[in-house]
């Protein structure tokens, strides 16, 4: 009998947006991993602190990397692929000896999420449950107050890492839309907007649900680099009065 893997959405940041099905199978398992950056307590391991079994393993993967290495860079892939490789192994090991584990994601685990990459390894080995979490976007628009799509509204989801080209010509076909992965794109991102008569309808989303979040009209933030937590919205049309 081999264990099986819980791959748990964890939601945008508030502990009180798990879904019932995540908070149960989080309680009862017997191993919980997480991904965290090193030197930090782990957004996903935070998140989930009220409701994990106290007696439970803890599996901690710190990442190789966070952004102190381009995409672009060749030894980003690599490296990042075998850290994957050895994070899916050690939750081999234990589901091979019969242990279920429940592995931890913020947000939901198939949007653009590190769960993802242990899922692809383990799949076709061992029994695998994912559970959806609320996404961090939707947290963001609720927070913000921001109906984003109304109608027949399309919404498109970009990370700010697109060329400026790429997402210039996707901005212009948006009716709506969300751009992620702000960081240190962000006057680059304002400057696309600017150009595309954007700016005024964009609104800056940092650390929504968490503790300290706030939404601001993208005009009123300055050009510092965006911290993770962070996000664009551009709502789509008003609903007619």
């Amino acid at each position: 009998m081999t264990g099986t893997l819980s791959i748990l959405g964890l939601g945008p940041g508030d502990p009180e947006l798990l879904t019932l099905k995540a908070a149960r199978l989080l309680g009862a398992a017997p191993v919980f991993a997480f991904f965290a950056k090193r030197g930090r307590p782990g957004h996903a391991r935070t998140i989930a602190t009220p409701h994990l079994n106290p007696a439970a393993e803890e599996l901690r993967f710190d990442y190789p990397f966070t952004t102190d290495l381009p995409v672009e860079d060749p030894r980003y892939l690599v490296d990042m692929a075998g850290f994957y490789d050895t994070c899916a192994e050690t939750l081999a090991t234990r589901l091979a000896a019969g242990q279920d584990v429940a592995l931890l994601c913020e947000g939901d685990p198939f949007l653009y999420g590190s769960a993802m990459y242990p899922f692809d390894r383990l799949r076709g080995r061992f029994p695998v449950e994912v559970v959806p979490g609320i996404t961090a976007m939707s947290g963001c628009w609720s927070a913000a107050q921001a109906p984003i799509v109304h109608g027949d509204d399309t919404l498109m989801v970009l990370p700010a890492t697109l060329d400026s080209a790429t997402l210039a010509t996707r901005l212009r076909h948006a009716e709506a839309a969300v751009i992620m992965k702000l960081g240190r794109h962000l006057p680059r991102i304002r400057s696309i907007l600017d150009e595309l008569g954007l700016t005024a309808r964009a609104i800056y989303v940092e650390r929504g649900t968490m503790p300290g979040g706030h939404a601001v009209p993208l005009p009123q933030r300055d050009d510092s680099p965006a911290p993770y937590f962070s996000l664009l919205l551009i709502p789509g049309r008003q609903n007619p009065r």
